[in-house]
């Protein structure tokens, strides 16, 4: 998980980029729950520099002499003996993404999701729910550094939210990881009702983009 200020993903209430943004019905996205973006974070998203990429075996191998390190990074990336083959890019490969929510407990989608999927709800909420994102993914051949994602969410044509978030740095590994995001919750009114299509994207600190999804889904009316 990252530290210090994060945005999250996900159909959630807050309009990005300090603006106040209305649709055509003058609904007021911000005064039902959509938050301004935090510009320093954003600021260190676009301007932080990795360094170097290197091969998996010669970063096991870099500072061997040091065993306190030496014992550190066995404990990190475990045996990766089938993994050590001097490839450079890291692969990170998305198995699921889930929801979980008070209003129907847990529901999981397999990844990558067709284009006829995508027009297809992946779910439905209802407003002023609390929920959380769930992704299930795979990191294969090097370290992934800075794994992060953008979610941009429209509702007619107008994009009403733009989030970003950090998911964090991971070593490769035979079994999958699973990270939960923070709970976030839906807006409420009758003009926050209705479907919304949503793109969700993963890049890593190079700017490596190891997925794009687009889904849709709906804010339901509270009975």
């Amino acid at each position: 998980m990252e530290s210090g200020k994060r945005e999250e993903a996900g159909p959630s209430a807050s309009v990005r980029e300090g603006q106040k943004q209305e649709n055509e019905e003058g609904f007021d996205y911000e005064e039902a729950g959509f938050d301004e973006i935090d510009q320093e974070n954003k600021r260190a998203f676009e301007n932080f520099n990795p360094g170097p990429l290197l091969p998996l075996k010669e970063q096991i191998e870099k500072d061997k002499e040091d065993e306190s390190l030496r014992r550190w990074k066995e404990k990190l990336l475990g045996c990766l003996e089938s993994d050590l083959n001097g490839q450079m890019e890291p692969e990170v490969k998305f198995q699921s993404i889930g929801i979980l929510s008070s209003d129907f407990g847990e529901l999981n989608s397999p990844l990558p999701i067709t284009e006829d999927q995508s027009r297809r709800l992946l779910f439905s909420l209802r407003e002023g729910s609390d929920y959380r994102l769930k992704l299930t993914f795979t990191v294969l051949h090097n370290i992934v550094s800075g794994l992060a994602y953008t979610n941009t969410v429209w509702k007619s044509g107008l994009q009403v939210d733009q989030s970003k978030g950090m998911l964090g740095t991971f070593a490769p590994q035979r079994e999958p990881y699973v990270h939960t995001l923070e709970e976030e919750t839906t807006p409420s009114g009758v003009l926050a009702r209705g479907t919304y299509t949503a793109k969700l994207k993963f890049e890593d600190d190079d700017k490596r983009c190891h997925m794009e999804v687009d889904y849709s889904f709906e804010i339901q009316k509270r009975s």
